[in-house]
């Protein structure tokens, strides 16, 4: 298994689970699939930011340890048709006071409306969770070596995301504002090209 959690998630996405979440947000299929070329470098980036402080880096170790153990991806399709799970509390600890910009900045990238955007996000985020714990269980993972992981996810995140998405959502100091006009200039581009990637 790649150690790349974005390339893990390109591969469990399918066909049928895209047509899943799309019949979940009923929304068209391009716009889903730009929605979520959006949404997980985000989700990816927030990940990686529990590196930031060993506090962080050991609780989330921990959560990894004890909920997830990757078991979610052996049948995405059939999660993402039972609607994503409790997915909302996972989100609520890695967005926290951001969940909204990131809500926010993903639906104005994707053209998702912002209430499917939220759900969108809390059905993505046990996947993300479980990629990575999936990656634990295997023992690919060794003892401490989570924090090197998420360090490694972040340029992952980064090299995805459009230029700057990032940072303009993640970051605690950012004022929240978008200006949609320059994020299209700069992400048009790539959105989607996490599923042209598989």
């Amino acid at each position: 298994m790649s150690n790349n959690i974005l390339e893990t998630l390109s591969h469990v996405l399918d066909d049928n689970a895209l047509n899943a979440l799309s019949s979940q947000l009923g929304a068209d299929r391009d716009t889903t699939e730009r929605a979520v070329s959006a949404a997980l470098p985000t989700l990816l980036g927030a990940v990686a930011r529990q590196a930031d402080s060993p506090q962080q880096a050991n609780a989330f170790e921990s959560a990894i340890q004890r909920d997830h153990d990757g078991s979610v991806l052996d049948n995405v399709h059939g999660f993402l048709n039972g609607g994503g799970g409790a997915g909302s509390a996972i989100l609520g600890h890695l967005l926290g006071g951001r969940q909204n910009r990131v809500e926010k900045g993903v639906s104005q990238m994707s053209g998702l409306d912002s209430g499917s955007t939220s759900k969108l996000l809390a059905m993505l985020a046990p996947l993300v969770m479980g990629a990575i714990g999936k990656q634990a269980k295997s023992g690919q993972i060794q003892s401490g070596g989570l924090t090197d992981l998420l360090r490694q996810q972040r340029s992952h995140a980064e090299s995805a995301a459009p230029t700057g998405l990032l940072g303009r959502l993640l970051d605690a100091d950012g004022d929240g504002d978008f200006d949609l006009s320059d994020i299209m200039k700069h992400g048009t581009g790539l959105l989607g090209s996490f599923f042209r990637r598989r």
